[in-house]
Order: structure tokens, then sequence, then C-alpha cells
């Protein structure tokens, strides 16, 4: 069982009696509604409703109904919440359900079994079945709306059950059913029958005992895997065994030690009530039976015990939110306040509080600012305590990985500042502004930490960690005699010490001196800080649960575990002795104290709270009670905070300022009263009780009637040195005794006051400063509109409240007045944050020349990738470098390239060069965009044609094509840049294109590479798309000037292929020829046939080139013969050739070929549009004239005539200047360039 003791508080607050002495036999509270059932003998059945006031002190009855229908005592009433229902039954069997009808009791539905009588019932949680038990075993179980749904009578051994109790599970699925020898059955609540028994831990040395009651709490919302036991069996002789199911083989077990009759768990089922009788012994020898109700935990730790005047209880029932119960005793039913253990605190204006909410096991902690109302909350896992002191508070929980407790220091917003670790259950924690102390048992830990309150924590967390670092802890044993400097024994000692020790630690407190340790037999340690030194030991004649010192550490309260509140003086220094004597302590006793706490600046006053009032004391002599319930959270100046904790804990995310009650104490009263008849009479009774606050209220008053001397006076008793200097210099004013009164009414901060009286003597000026000071700018705006102050206030001003938008992220507003206060810096700082770029931009004629800002604008426009803009403002700031730099971190080259030139910047090819060169290695597109934007068309150019070179030898034709594209329109506008751009003659440009170009000869003729991949792509569509062999053959010879672009043995495969199929094999022969060529010098040209001429390998290796030559020859040949001997060539049938097997050498397929094909020229020729002589179609030129032909890059063909007939109009490219017929166009439905695919435009 956990050892962590609860502060619940108990006592009885009300009486009422039942006319005519009836006495009663049960009583049932609704949760919901509120409503009281009383039943009890001829008869009896009451219906009453307690109203509480709001500060929850007193209460009245609103309803007192008698409901009459039964005749025989009533046994039994149970609510039918969830349906506004009450079930009665009596000793004669009769059971009657009672619902509401405009506010009174009728009868709804009558039972009458007529054979024996009804023992218990219930109702399920959700309200929709009954269980009623008989004596004599049997049981019903019904519907809400009156339906029998089962019904049998309970057997055992072959005979009947005698049954006491019925209880339902919470889930509705079984019944517990109780019998008169104690046996508790377990019950199919859906078939009735039988499913096993609960064994009895509790009694098993008692067979036989009567039950007194089952209980099981409806707490399955937190999760199984968390719930604590909710199930309790409680037996007449006072044992009792807390169980989380009805199998469970480790309940908590209780033994009261009284004769038990009824308990209950309250609607939250945290604590357990049993009611019952215990004798004692008086000091006459007599025995005398006592009635009292004894409170458990879950884990069954014993809360506290109320006494009950009468003979005995009879029933015990909860108030809905746990904070009341009422007890069936003889003829009175008697009303308990129950004072939870809350876990909260209060520390630097913020309140801290722990709830759980429905369905979760963590606890959620609010960290609730009283003034601004602010909250933060937190969740924590299995929180034991909460303690405050100075700035912070601590949080202890324990933790699942380690095992360990840690003890977490927080700021007043919840944010943790330093935490440590324990391997102890804590018991009991405390705290100051310096120290922690947490104990358990018999183990003591103290931690001097180093207080950082949340501003220095989030302002400097550096010197925050380094004073954590500083800090201090001592770990020591109760029974150590002496603390060492070390952090005390080790583990194995301090085991065998808690073994040892038997008078446990109950209680702590501390001092800014002293740290005070209460143990169970009432002896207090004492221990001196900051040492940490035992220098005194004394005894209280109680158990102490809290304790508390004064604010000079002289006098102790103690709280026992009964509520009696006692004091002790603490022993002077020099009678300290470690020897334990009887404390000294003074004639003073209260009884049903719950709540108790010092004032913080004098040692005589304090608070308490008994019962439902709250008592102020100055010394032992107490002053008119207040009716208050509420939990008293700080007293200094003779005011008192408290909150309602019952109120925040109702609704806990939603704390409201009206749980917050300020009291005064009966001196501050008075004094506020007699300042009201003379100044005289009010000195002389402060004079009598002195506090510097009732000075300081004198002191006020005093100014308010210019009476100098007395407010000189009163500021001098309450050491005021600050009030003194003040009343000087109000003395130098004494010919303005308005002027006199405004002073001091911004004093004691009441400055409309002030400004009104600033403004009857027509001082403006003076109210506007007053608003300065204070920062009302919004005041001082008003105040120099009415001609307070001049201009350059108002600007001040305007500044100012631009400012407080700013703080409040209103930046909208913000500008505002900050365009007003012409603050252009700020102006800057917020259109960049409200991405106003319009706004931005008109700042840039509004600042001056070299003005500081435009370098701060233009890097705000560089930011957000405005470059125009931000060349602009860094161009006004005289910073052309700077603009330069921002073109090129915005890749704007161009115009990075027209500053560089116009401002004379040599740096920007080294720049573009450096830059474009680490994007070559690494990224050769990204580095063609650079050039691009740059203008630097040639090298743009010789990249893409690097690439295009590089996937033709891929044999990636396509993209080879469009690169070359790219490349010739790069080159094309690296011309027209210069015709353009340059007063010159079209020559020079001419000239100067020669010389970029002659490094690169493919750059030389554009298009050529263009032109190369198109009709090497338009040969093998005309191939295999359109199976037109002899226009193929025609686009495929037209190839060979492109020999040194495209790989040799692909062209000349291709030409060989055509050439054969079209049975031109005169053609098909020289290229044969050709490729066997290629195949004797290894399948290699240029510079790679040198290397392996150079090389010192045998020339038997150049034939390995041939074969993976051949390999990549053959893939496409291969793979276009394949196609065409699949669509019936006949390929295939003339030769035994395998073109899926490794090609055999050129030489052995051209003796195959030509061994049955003489190689005779039977290709086409055209005749010459200007000569007429005949040519072959593939030439560029005519063999006779020399008149060069052009080509429609279409369809290949030659074009011959360029007239307006439909069949020989031609369209030119505006891009790349090639030909083509329009009738190919629009049988293609082409309205594009078949070779840079531009836009045509024609009809």
């Amino acid at each position: 069982l956990t050892s962590t003791p609860l502060k619940m508080f108990v006592y009885l607050s009300k009486k009422i009696a039942i006319p005519n002495g009836v006495r009663l036999k049960s009583i049932a509270w609704n949760a919901d509604q509120g409503w009281i059932a009383c039943g009890g003998d001829s008869g009896l059945l009451k219906v009453l409703k307690l109203e509480i006031d709001r500060n929850k002190t007193t209460s009245n009855l609103s309803m007192n109904q008698t409901l009459d229908g039964h005749e025989g005592s009533i046994s039994v009433v149970g609510w039918n919440e969830q349906y506004r229902k009450l079930t009665s039954s009596d000793q004669n069997g009769l059971i009657i359900v009672w619902m509401l009808h405009k506010g009174m009791w009728f009868e709804e539905m009558i039972n009458n079994r007529n054979r024996s009588v009804v023992k218990d019932l219930c109702w399920t949680t959700d309200g929709q079945k009954i269980c009623i038990a008989y004596e004599d075993g049997a049981v019903i179980v019904g519907s809400v709306d009156g339906n029998r749904l089962w019904g049998k009578e309970l057997r055992s051994g072959g005979k009947p059950l005698q049954l006491t109790h019925v209880q339902w599970s919470p889930d509705s699925k079984i019944i517990l059913f109780g019998t008169v020898c104690g046996e508790v059955h377990i019950y199919d609540s859906s078939s009735g029958n039988c499913v096993s028994k609960v064994q009895g831990y509790c009694v098993e040395d008692s067979p036989g005992v009567k039950l007194c009651g089952i209980a099981w709490h409806d707490n399955t919302e937190n999760g199984y895997d968390n719930m604590p036991p909710t199930l309790a069996i409680c037996y007449e002789n006072g044992r009792c065994q807390l169980m989380r199911t009805e199998m469970d083989d480790k309940p908590n077990l209780i033994d009261t030690g009284m004769k038990a009759t009824k308990l209950k768990w309250n609607c939250q089922g945290q604590v357990l009530a049993i009611g019952g009788t215990q004798t004692t012994t008086l000091p006459t020898g007599e025995k005398k039976d006592v009635s009292m109700v004894q409170f458990y935990s879950t884990q069954g730790q014993h809360l506290r015990t109320l006494k009950v005047p009468g003979s005995g209880i009879s029933s015990i029932t909860w108030e809905g939110n746990g904070l009341r119960l009422a007890l069936a005793v003889d003829s009175y039913v008697y009303f308990a306040n129950v004072r939870p253990d809350y876990k909260w605190g209060y520390f630097n204006k913020t309140l801290v509080y722990a709830f759980l909410k429905p369905g979760k096991s963590d606890h959620s902690i609010v960290f609730w600012n009283a003034k601004t109302a602010e909250k933060n909350v937190k969740s924590i896992r299995k929180l034991l305590h909460i303690a405050t002191g100075g700035d912070n508070c601590v949080l202890v929980r324990h933790d699942d990985n380690t095992g360990q407790y840690i003890i977490i220091l927080c700021n007043a917003i919840g944010s943790p500042v330093d935490s440590k670790y324990v391997d102890f259950e804590p018991t009991t924690v405390t705290m100051t502004g310096t120290h922690v102390v947490v104990t358990s048992e018999d183990l003591i830990h103290v931690w001097q930490y180093r207080s950082v309150t949340s501003k220095d924590d989030s302002l400097d967390p550096q010197a925050a960690s380094a004073r954590r670092k500083e800090s201090r802890e001592k770990l020591f044993h109760i029974e150590d005699i002496t603390v060492d400097s070390s952090s005390g024994p080790g583990a194995d000692e301090l085991s065998k010490r808690t073994v040892m020790t038997s008078d446990m630690i109950c209680s702590s407190c501390i001092s800014d001196k002293y740290v005070l340790i209460g143990r169970e037999s009432g002896t207090v340690h004492i221990y001196k800080l900051p040492e940490i030194r035992l220098v005194d030991k004394f005894i209280m004649s109680c158990r102490p649960q809290t304790m508390e010192l004064n604010c000079t550490s002289t006098t102790l309260s103690v709280i026992d575990i009964i509520g009696v509140l006692t004091f002790y003086t603490l022993p002077k220094p020099e009678n300290w002795s470690l020897h334990p004597s009887q404390g000294d302590c003074l004639p003073f006793e209260r009884k049903d104290v719950w709540d108790m706490r010092w004032a913080s600046d004098n040692e005589e006053l304090f608070a308490m709270m008994e019962k439902t009032r709250m008592y102020i004391f100055r010394g032992l002599d107490p002053e008119e009670p207040i009716l208050s319930s509420a939990n008293i959270c700080a007293f200094s100046n003779l005011k008192i905070k408290a909150v309602v904790l019952d109120d925040i804990i109702s609704e806990p995310e939603h704390p409201q300022k009206e749980s917050l009650i300020h009291f005064e104490t009966k001196s501050l009263r008075d004094t506020r009263e007699l300042l009201k008849t003379t100044i005289k009479d009010a000195y002389e009774f402060v004079d009598k009780n002195p506090h510097p606050r009732l000075w300081a209220l004198l002191a006020e008053q005093a100014l308010e009637h210019l009476d100098f001397v007395v407010a000189e006076k009163a500021f001098v008793k309450c050491q005021d040195y600050q009030g003194i200097q003040f009343v000087k210099r109000l003395k130098q004013l004494d010919k303005d005794k308005t002027k006199q009164l405004a002073e001091i009414a911004a004093y004691f901060l009441r400055f409309d006051d002030a400004d009104r009286l600033y403004r009857d003597i027509d001082r403006k000026d003076l109210a506007a400063e007053l608003r300065m000071r204070l920062g009302d700018w919004f005041k001082v705006v008003q105040l120099v509109q009415e001609g307070g102050l001049d201009d350059v206030h108002i600007q001040e001003a305007w500044d100012n409240i631009g400012d407080y938008y700013a703080d409040r992220q209103k930046w909208s507003k913000a500008v505002q007045y900050y365009n007003q206060a012409k603050n252009y810096e700020k102006l800057v700082e917020y259109y960049h944050i409200l991405e106003d770029y319009r706004s931005m931009q008109k700042l840039i004629d509004v600042l001056p020349e070299g003005s500081p800002l435009l370098v701060t604008l233009g890097g705000k426009f560089a930011s957000v990738g405005l470059s125009n803009d931000a060349v602009s403002s860094f161009l006004k700031a005289d910073k052309v470098k700077m603009a330069v730099d921002a073109c090129i971190e915005l890749n704007q080259w161009s115009r990075a390239v027209q500053l560089a030139e116009k401002y004379e910047l040599p740096t920007i090819s080294s720049y573009l060069a450096k830059y474009a060169n680490h994007l070559v290695e690494r990224d050769i597109p990204q580095a063609i965009e650079l050039y691009q934007k740059a203008e630097y068309f040639v090298e743009a150019a010789k990249l893409l044609n690097k690439l295009a070179q590089q996937a033709g030898r891929e044999h990636n034709y396509l993209r080879a094509k469009k690169l070359s594209v790219l490349a010739a329109i790069a080159i094309d506008k690296y011309k027209n840049k210069a015709l353009d751009g340059n007063q010159r003659n079209m020559m020079d440009v001419l000239l100067d294109a020669d010389k970029v170009t002659v490094t690169d000869r493919t750059l030389d003729s554009a298009w050529r590479g263009a032109e190369a991949y198109h009709f090497f792509l338009l040969a093998q569509k005309q191939l295999i798309e359109q199976h037109n062999v002899e226009r193929a053959m025609v686009t495929a010879m037209r190839l060979s000037e492109y020999d040194d672009i495209l790989d040799e043995v692909d062209l000349y495969a291709l030409i060989a292929l055509t050439a054969y199929l079209n049975k031109s094999y005169s053609l098909c022969s020289k290229a044969f020829i050709r490729l066997e060529t290629i195949e004797a010098r290894g399948g290699k040209r240029g510079e790679e046939q040198s290397k392996n001429e150079t090389t010192d390998k045998p020339n038997d290796d150049l034939f390995t080139g041939i074969d993976s030559k051949r390999g990549n020859v053959w893939n496409a040949v291969g793979a276009l013969t394949k196609k065409v001997v699949g669509q019936g060539t006949g390929l295939r049938s003339q030769f035994s050739f395998d073109f899926e097997q490794k090609p055999c050498p050129f030489q052995d397929l051209a003796i195959k070929i030509f061994t049955r094909h003489p190689p005779v020229d039977s290709s086409p020729s055209i005749s010459c549009w200007k000569c007429k002589a005949e040519t072959k179609e593939w030439f560029s030129s005519c063999q006779s004239c020399n008149v060069t032909f052009n080509v429609c890059s279409v369809s290949g063909r030659t074009i011959q005539h360029e007239t307006g007939s439909a069949d020989h109009r031609v369209e030119v490219c505006k891009r790349c200047r090639h030909k083509m017929y329009r009738k190919e166009l629009i049988v293609k439905r082409w309205r594009h360039c078949s070779l840079c695919h531009a836009q045509l435009n024609y009809d």
C-alpha cells in the first residue's frame, strides 16, 4: 500500500430531525439532481433537497415531501438517476417506483410479491435494468419500463440461498449476490447462470461472518490499465477487501476495528466510507459503543475518522460532488462536510492545481495567473505532491521507467527549471524560496536550489543553468544525529535503519531558518539552515498532520490528525538539546480546523478555517468569524487572499476570478472607518495597533487632507523613504494646492484623478508629461491635439503607439502610426512582415540617396526575389556591387552583366565563369540555364552540343536532336543580340561570330547537328512505320554528309539495310565496303583509332572492339531487321542468318548477300530543275550545274520547284529557316516545324 498520507478533513455540519422520532432505515442521495430519499419505520418515505449558498457555508431545505404508499418499514431506497426515478421497498415486500411530475413525486409502478421480503435492489449504471433480491433467494431482473426480463430462485447445494445484498458490475454483465452466511456469488446478468464465487480473503480465518455490504463503483472511464480498486466487500466484523475485479487475487485488505453496518463509495470512486460502531472504555471503566464513519482511499489507507452521536448508523450516502455525505442515525439525518485533499498551491500571484480529466490517467496541472487570468496547462503522469514557495513550485511524480521519484522545480508558467531524482517514495513535501524538503517515512532529502524566475530563465538560460549547477542537496536518515556534508549514508545502511525505525515521519515544515520534521509519536526534530544541522528535539502531545512556522520562526502551529489546532513556542538557541523534552505548548486549542496560514509580515497574526468559518487572530485573540469555505492562499498587509477550490475543481479548465476572495482584518477595517472621521483618532488607533499597512493607509489619508506632518510621521513609522521624500517635494508646492492634490493622486496611482486636476488648472502640459511617464501614448496624442505639447511630442507618441501595436503583433495598425511618425526604419521592417511590397517600393522614392535604410530595403527585396526593386534600392544607396551581387544571387545574370558593364565592374565575368564551372561539374543543365540568363549564348550552345554528342553516343537520338536544336537556337540568339546591341555592319558581326565558333566547328553550322539526328530518325520512321523503303533509303543516303556527327557504323548499317530492302544492291555494296573498312580498323574512328594504333597490345585484340561495336550496331540494326523480317520481307527465308545470335563479321555477311545479288545500281534518279540533267535525289547539289538543292524537312524529298501550285508550295520556318512542302504539312496536320517545332502560320 502507498504510504503517502492524505489530508482529507471531515466534520459534521447540519442535522435534520425526522418528525415524531421515527427511526430511519435507509437513505439515498441523487448524485445528479441532489434529491435525498429517506426511508424509515411506519412506512415513512421523504424526499428532501438542500440548497447551499455560494460560499458553501449554509444550506436550507428547498424540498420536503412525504410520499404515502408504504405501510411497513422502508428497508431499501434507490435512485435511477438517468431516468429520474425513485424505487422504494418495505418489509412487506411492496415495491413502488416513483416519478417526478411538476415538481412533485407520484407513484408510477407498484409490485408486491407477497411471499418474501425485499433485502436489496440495485439499478445498473445506465439505468436500463433493475435487480431485486428477496430474502428467500428469489431474484427478479426487470427493465426501466416495468417489463420483467428474467427471474429465478437461486440455490446452492440444492437449498435456496438466503440473500442479503445485490450489486451490478459497472458494465452490467454480471451480478453479485451476498448471502446471509457471508458468501458472494457471481451470476451472469443475461442468463442468470451462476459463474463463480468471490474469494473472501479478509475473512479466511473467520468463516461465516455476515456481510455488511457490497459497493462497486463505475470507474472504467479511466481505463482498465490504470483502474484503482473499485469493488469493496465489507463484513460485519469490520474487515473489508478492495478489489479491481471480482476475480482479483491480490486485493487491498482493511481492518476497521469496529462493527460495520454500511459502506459507500463517493461518486468519484476515490474515497470509501464505512459506518459502524466501536466499543471504547471510559475512564470510569464503563464500556460504550461509539458510532463513527471511517474513510479509506482506494489503496486501503485510512484517511479520517468521523465520530457521530447516536446509537448506530443505519445508512450512508454521498453527494454527487463528493463534498458532503448524509448519515441516517436513529431519527436524524446528519450531514458532514468533506474537505478533499486537493493537490494545489499558490505562489507569485499564480494558483497551481491538479485534476484528472474523465478517461485520462494523467493529471492535468493548471498554472493560472490570478492577476492576468493567463492559464498554462501541463500534463504529468502519476503526480503525488504539489508544493509552493517563493517564485517557484515543485511537482513530485513517480517515473515508471526508472522506478524513481522526480522532483520537478517549475516557474510561474509551468516551465521546468530544474529537477532531482530520489529513490524513496515521498510522503511530505515543503519548500521555501531557496530549499525543498522531501521526506519518506524515515528519510529526509534537503535540496538547496537557486531560485530562477520565469523572466530570468527566458532571458538568460546560461546564467540559469550556472545557478542550477550551484545547487546542493543532502540525504540523511531521521535517526542521524549529525548530518555530514556528503549526501548521506549508503543504501544498505538506510535499508537496515528502515527496518529498525518504528516512529515514522508524518509531517514537515520549513522556514528561512529551520526545517522541522514531525514524527508519529509527536517528536519534532529541528534542523538549522543553511547547514542542515540537528539542533533540538521536543515532544508534542499529538500526532501532527500539518505544521507551519510564523514569519520569525518563533512559534509553531500544529493541526493534528483529528483537526485540533495548537501552538508551540520553539526553544531558544541557548535551550537547544538533542534529548527530547516536552514542548512549550501555548494555552490555545481549536477543534475542527482544516486550514491555517501565518501572516508573512507579522509574527502574531494568523488566519484559520474552522468548519465553515474563517477566524483571524492577533496573538491568541480572535476577531469576528467570517463565513467561508475557501482555502487560504496568502496573508500579508492585513489582507487574506483565499480561493474556493471546490468551485475551481468543479470546472478546472475554466477558472473564474470570482473564485478568488479577499478578506481584510478587523484592524484594517476599523482604521478605514476612523479615517472617515478624524485623522487624529485614526493616528491614535494605529499607534496602539501598529502595522506597516495601517501606517501606509494613514499616510495616504493624511496626504489627501494635505496634513503633511501626520503623513511624514506615518511614512517614518512604516519606513517608507520614498514617501518621506515625496512629502518634502510636496511642501515646495505650497502655493498650488490643486497641483499638490494632483501629485498626490499620481503618487497613489490614481492617474485619472491627477489628469483631471491638471486639466482643471489648465496645465495640460503636466497632464501630457504624466501620461508620457505612464506610457499612455493615446492620451498623449489627445492632449497634444488639444494644445498640451508641440508636434515633436506627437511624433514621439505616434511612434510609441506603433510600438504598442507591434508588440501585440497588430502589424497593420502599427504601420499606420509609424507612417505618421515617419519612422522609416520600422516601416521597412513591418512592411516586410506584412509582405506589403508596393509600400516598400514607394519607400525607395521617399528615402534620400545614400541612406543606410536603402541597403536594408534592398536586402529585404532580394530575400523575397524582387530583383528589380533590390537593384533600385542598392543603386540609390550607391552600392553597385551589392546590386550586382543581388542579381547573381537571384540568377539574374543578364542584369548583373549589364550593371557590370555599365559601371565597369571587372569581376562579373570571373564570378560567372567560376559559378558556371562549378555547375558544369555537378549539373550541366543548371549551368546552361545560368548562361542563358546571363545571355552567354555561345557558352550555353557549347554545353548543349556536348550533351547532344553524349546522347548520340548513347543512341538516344531523339534527345540528341532536341539538344542540338537548343544549341542552334542559342547560336541564333547570339547573332541576333550582336546585330541588335551594336551599331556595326553585318560583316563585323559575322567575323566576330566566326571567331567565337572557331573553337567548336559544330557551332559553325548551327543547325547541322539537328539536321543529322532529324534525318536519321526520319529514315527509321519511314522504314518501320510508313513502310516506304525507297524514301527511307533516300533519307538514309542524305546522312552520308553527316558522318562526322553520327556514328559511322550506325549510319552505314542503316544505308546498307535500306538499300538492300530497296534492291539497290550497288548502294548496299558501297555501304558494306565502308562497314568492312571500319571493321578493319577496329570499329573506331578518329582519335579512338589512333589510340588503338599506338597501343602495345597485339592486333588480335582489336577484334574485341569489333565484337563490342557489333553488339552496339546490331542492337539497332538487328531490331530494325527483325521488324522488317516480321513484315514479310523474306530476308530470313533467303539467308540462314539469325540476327538474335552474335552476328558474323561484315565481310561474311556481304559474301552471303552479293553471291546471290550482283551489286548493280538500280537506285532512282531525278532531273535537275535548272539544267534538266539526271542526278541522284540525295545529292545536295546538281553534278552538272552545281545548283544547290533544298530538302523538305518533313518528307526528306528534294524541293525542285518553289511555285505557287498546291503540290509545290513551300513553307519556310522563321526560326530554323528550313523549308518544307505545305502539302506534306497538310497531310500530317502539322502546324509546326518538323525540325525545330516552331509554330507555323499558314492558311
